[in-house]
């Protein structure tokens, strides 16, 4: 699996204003897209999963993702940080289509293609002034599922039987279909390798490091 581009706060926080800024004015496109991006960064779900959202999926115990990438259905709870984003968002939405099940349309209430989303995705990451290769890494809408994911893992707790529960609780959420899809997150960042090799020395030398 390649490399992944990890995003900053600053550059999420980046691209939530580029996607603000877009027009035409008065049309909901400006908060499809923020939301559409403050979503998946802090659920790590897949842009396809987002995509293919009904509004009978929204409950009050989180988002129901149906017929995922390995054909399973899984509940994700929301932080009511982001519950109350969504409901926001959906104020919008259903003022200016009320018909139509999809949760994030199109300008004519259509739901969102997917060719639409890639390209204007690259537009914003140009507005938001990201690099566009990052060695080698490109800005893309699968990198906040992976700076989710690693984000996760570097507030994983510390204690080895506490660490394996988290893995198996993070797999389970982002709907991995084993859990080596998400063991590959360590190497995601320089830190959490550096982290674990500096636990491995300290456990090496009985609980001091040299």
């Amino acid at each position: 699996m390649a490399t992944a581009y990890i995003y900053s706060t600053t550059e999420i926080t980046r691209l939530i204003e580029a996607a603000l800024g877009l027009g035409p004015r008065g049309t909901l496109r400006a908060q499809t897209y923020a939301t559409l991006i403050a979503l998946l960064a802090s659920t790590g779900l897949r842009i396809s999963e987002v995509l293919h959202l009904r509004l009978a999926d929204i409950t009050v115990d989180g988002l129901l993702i149906r017929n995922t990438k390995f054909g399973k259905t899984r509940l994700v709870p929301l932080h009511e940080t982001a519950a109350a984003g969504l409901g926001r968002y959906l104020a919008h939405r259903h003022q200016a289509a009320p018909s139509g099940d999809h949760v994030f349309i199109g300008r004519r209430g259509q739901s969102l293609r997917y060719q639409s989303v890639q390209s204007t995705f690259k537009r914003l990451a140009w507005k938001a002034g990201l690099p566009a290769t990052r060695s080698g890494r490109r800005p893309r809408w699968h990198g906040l599922r992976h700076t989710f994911a690693v984000r996760a893992l570097q507030n994983s707790p510390t204690d080895r039987d506490r660490i394996g529960q988290h893995m198996v609780a993070l797999a389970t959420y982002m709907g991995h279909v084993n859990i080596y899809a998400t063991y590959w997150y360590l190497e995601a960042t320089p830190e959490l390798l550096r982290d674990i090799a500096d636990n491995g020395e300290t456990f090496v030398c009985g609980g001091e490091q040299s």
